[in-house]
């Protein structure tokens, strides 16, 4: 059956146009912004604090490009125009019946890692809060289609609660923050000193969201593989195991105690598919009752899976098996479509193939819950004034 309502897609990305910071840090960071550098081969490179260039712009915006991964725009003038322009994106999005789109970082780093590399507490915060600026000035162009993702600076407790309230007030409808805090030095997630921030975001009302990547990443990407595997098979496995560390840091979660002390709290795991599900909750529950986890911990009085329904949602794109045969074990009422446009992992071209794949033979109810109740419930999405241009 084929499906032409419209859509909320829960994962996308705006390439940064270069003056983010250079146009908006006070005057005195004006030499430290992070900014594009142009190498003599024509590529653009973002450059963050005394690091190399190492963000190349053009793989952020690989969708269309018309030779495999790992080629991709070499600047800003080869990348599609709808990658970093608001209203050329609301015509990509009216192409494909997409109503709103949940708007993600490139630069900062998926769980806001990279502002790391600065070393300046002061300026860290500084380029955390323009970014956050920014990308609600670049919703203007249709507040009521753009989903804003605000970024944190969880290296500080006090400034993230500020910014999460901040945030709010301006307009972000959902929290990036890394899965894994640990591996930059802080504090593991069911720690105390977490708790102001936990509590900050429950009492804004908005989702928590776990993006793949969101640490380091980059380990499995390593010349000595692409030597030895090749570029496609390294990138490949390299992917997998991004999906995978997501369902590790769910696990996390779901253990650490947050989810019984803030039933509140809403957790999004992005960009990271949903099939580990059903086998990630059977082996956490079944290892929860045998490690008799209640004695020492007696604030966990429910399940893993049983906090999993009432808290954590899951982001689909490519998949077909784990829609079609365990929404009965993942929930229909906690799963959110993506397209992860326009990165090379994206869904481009062949979106409405997928959806209609994935759910055209489900009832009309759950589709629709699938594609567009669950998210815009979650992210407070106004019902469309006009119909899907693909209806």
């Amino acid at each position: 059956m084929r499906i032409t309502e419209w859509v909320i897609d829960c994962d996308t990305h705006v390439t940064e146009p270069g003056d983010v910071w250079t146009a908006r840090l006070p005057a005195k960071f004006a030499d430290q912004a992070p900014h594009i550098v142009r190498d003599d081969n024509g590529f653009d490179n973002w450059a963050i604090g005394n690091s190399k260039p190492f963000i190349p712009v053009g793989h952020t915006a690989t969708a269309g490009w018309p030779e495999p991964f790992p080629a991709a725009p070499r600047n800003m003038d080869e990348v599609p125009e709808a990658a970093y322009d608001a209203k050329a994106r609301l015509a990509y999005m009216d192409s494909e019946g997409i109503w709103s789109m949940a708007l993600y970082p490139n630069v900062g780093g998926f769980g806001n890692e990279a502002f790391l590399e600065l070393g300046d507490a002061e300026l860290m915060l500084a380029c955390v809060r323009a970014y956050n600026d920014w990308l609600i000035e670049w919703c203007e162009a249709d507040p009521r289609r753009f989903i804003p993702v605000m970024a944190t600076p969880f290296w500080d407790v006090d400034a993230a609660v500020d910014e999460v309230r901040r945030g709010a007030e301006i307009g972000h409808k959902a929290v990036l923050f890394t899965g894994e805090p640990q591996r930059m030095g802080c504090p593991l997630l069911g720690d105390p000193a977490w708790e102001p921030f936990w509590s900050a975001i429950e009492e804004v009302g908005l989702p928590v969201s776990l993006h793949i990547g969101s640490a380091d990443f980059t380990s499995d990407f390593s010349w000595d593989r692409i030597k030895t595997h090749g570029v496609g098979a390294t990138n490949t496995k390299t992917a997998i195991t991004l999906f995978m560390k997501n369902g590790i840091q769910v696990a996390d979660f779901l253990l650490s105690g947050v989810l019984a002390r803030h039933p509140d709290l809403q957790v999004v795991s992005v960009e990271s598919g949903v099939g580990w599900v059903p086998f990630l909750l059977e082996a956490a529950d079944y290892a929860f009752e045998y490690s008799d986890v209640r004695r020492e911990r007696p604030e966990i009085e429910m399940l893993p899976s049983e906090y999993f329904r009432r808290q954590v949602y899951g982001c689909w794109f490519f998949e077909q098996l784990a829609i079609q045969r365990m929404l009965d074990v993942i929930g229909e009422d906690r799963l959110l479509f993506e397209t992860d446009y326009p990165h090379p992992v994206c869904l481009y071209g062949d979106v409405r193939e997928r959806i209609d794949a994935a759910l055209g033979d489900l009832p009309a109810e759950t589709q629709h819950r699938l594609l567009w109740t669950n998210a815009a419930d979650l992210y407070g999405v106004a019902e469309p004034d006009v119909p899907s241009p693909l209806a």
